[in-house]
């Protein structure tokens, strides 16, 4: 593949990474709250799910880039 290609192909799949990750959070954050948790409970189980999401994928964009090499 060219290197044109994959440095797109691992842009898009980063945008697309953080995306679902603010997503996550977000979601966590709103059932938090709709449960009852503090403001400050719910920012905090939000940014662990943006975390742990974050994480996840960034190992398998890099698992997914270094097979494509």
């Amino acid at each position: 593949m060219s290197p044109a290609f994959l440095a797109t192909l691992t842009i898009v799949a980063v945008t697309v990474s953080m995306v679902l990750a603010v997503l996550a959070g977000a979601v966590a954050a709103l059932l938090a709250r709709s449960d009852g948790a503090t403001t400050a409970a719910a920012l905090t189980r939000a940014g662990v799910a943006f975390g742990g999401t974050l994480t996840l994928l960034a190992v398998l964009v890099t698992m997914a880039r270094a097979l494509m090499v």
